[in-house]
């Protein structure tokens, strides 16, 4: 029987409860991911407006990426010990504020800057999104949920290219950091009505744990982000090297904090749990296609075929509309048929249109057979978001979702990072022996090698 607390209400919620609070959490997400897609529409304009260098516009996403990835483990922790409800809030007011920031910004210096406070903003409210649907929704709805987040991640991707091409060509690109504003204030508002409060952890948390991962963490993703410009010389693998062996001193550390009795940053006994690690490898590939392939595209359709910043936006819309449209059917499919058979179909068909579309590319090809290919794209797309997710988290206690989450969104900003720079970097040496479009085409053609390795790891998942 369901036991009522008015403080902590008992969990999963009653679905008349739980999809008020979804939808809020929603809000929240929607503008982390339309940040994103914007922002990569306008980098041409933004950089001939404030006449940046091409290391400039890297790092105007390489802050933003550093202080979102960098303190995830942590700050799905700090859901657990302060409330998801209050950590959520606070990211959300930490990235309105930096978004107005951005978009009043001078010149590349407080852009940058402005950009880097963004990110801890969005690394504050981004686990706790997934962490309060995996709670509050009962293990066989858990799916139509993430459906509705699959959902939310499709419109994002829609508005973002076609809000873009529209908000640059027209009334400048502040606005691209200016419409944050009004759905920041919406956000904090819906959250503050809708989301429960949850019963916090009394353990503190391990200190050691916290300084480790920062360590491990901004190593490994500083070293890939700067490999590329710094030509991969030996203090790029000296940090590497680095990185690698404080992510194995972090892990030792868990199990000591553990006999310690403290909050470990990322318990051992998640990998305990098969879907959860597997899933984990399948978010790291998506991760790595999705951070790495919109740069090129939008290089090859506005630098080879002379397409306007809101022209090559509109590219993008068949792939999100169709994610957008699929995904809430496929989310309730999960709930009824294996979520990782399903997470497989989907990396398997994203693949696909990811090899047509580097080999179009190659050919100069754009028009219809790009549509074409963006349709294949929104296909696969819709199949993975919530399969994948519901397979990864449904199986963990709720003691360990806050963990799991950080755990979850580390791992799926890591593999982004890796596909920035491994992308970049067969740009970089393709580039100088191949026209443009090969070139373009051919870093295409990396990440969708890449996402076969996400099919290989979904189909390995237990139903």
């Amino acid at each position: 029987m369901r036991q009522h607390n008015a403080e902590y209400p008992s969990m999963p919620l009653p679905e008349r409860q739980a999809w008020p609070a979804l939808i809020a959490l929603c809000v929240g997400f929607f503008m982390i991911l339309l940040d994103q897609t914007i922002v990569a529409v306008a980098t041409p304009v933004l950089q001939e407006s404030l006449q940046a260098s091409y290391n400039e516009v890297i790092w105007v996403t390489s802050a933003y990426l550093l202080t979102f990835a960098v303190p995830l483990l942590i700050t799905g922790r700090l859901g657990d010990k302060f409330g998801p409800k209050n950590v959520y809030i606070l990211g959300m007011i930490i990235f309105t504020l930096s978004s107005l920031a951005c978009g009043f910004a001078p010149n590349m210096t407080t852009l940058i800057i402005a950009r880097a406070v963004q990110g801890l903003g969005a690394s504050l409210l981004t686990p706790q999104t997934m962490s309060v649907i995996n709670r509050i929704f009962a293990r066989n709805r858990r799916g139509a949920a993430l459906g509705v987040w699959g959902t939310t991640a499709g419109l994002a991707t829609l508005a973002g290219p076609t809000l873009g091409g529209l908000i640059t060509s027209t009334i400048g690109w502040q606005w691209i950091f200016f419409i944050n504003v009004p759905l920041g204030v919406v956000s904090v508002l819906a959250v503050a009505k809708w989301v429960p409060r949850f019963r916090p952890i009394e353990r503190s948390i391990d200190g050691l744990s916290m300084l480790l991962s920062v360590v491990a963490v901004a190593s490994v993703i500083v070293a890939l982000q700067e490999g590329e410009r710094e030509q991969w010389g030996w203090p790029i693998w000296v940090l590497l090297a680095f990185g690698f062996i404080t992510a194995y001193a972090f892990v030792c550390q868990q199990a000591r904090a553990e006999a310690a009795s403290k909050e470990p940053l990322a318990p051992l006994e998640l990998f305990s749990f098969r879907n959860f690690s597997l899933g984990n490898i399948g978010i790291a590939v998506m991760g790595f296609a999705v951070a790495g392939t919109p740069l090129p595209v939008m290089l090859y359709l506005q630098q080879v075929h002379d397409y306007s910043a809101l022209k090559a936006g509109l590219f993008m819309v068949p792939q999100a509309l169709i994610s957008a449209v699929l995904s809430p059917f496929v989310g309730r499919l999960a709930d009824r048929v294996s979520p990782g058979r399903l997470a497989a179909i989907g990396f398997s068909v994203l693949s696909l249109s990811f090899f047509l579309l580097g080999w179009s590319m190659t050919l100069g090809l754009a028009g219809g057979w790009f549509l074409g290919i963006m349709v294949i794209q929104g296909l696969g797309n819709s199949v993975i978001w919530a399969p994948n997710s519901t397979s990864t988290m449904r199986d963990l206690p709720h003691a360990l979702m806050g963990a799991g989450s950080g755990v979850y969104n580390t791992t799926r900003q890591v593999g982004s990072v890796v596909g920035s720079a491994a992308v970049g970097a067969v740009l970089q040496w393709r580039i100088s022996v191949a026209d443009m479009g090969t070139a373009y085409g051919q870093a295409i053609i990396l990440a969708a090698a890449v996402l076969l390795i996400g099919a290989i790891s979904s189909a390995a998942a237990k139903d």
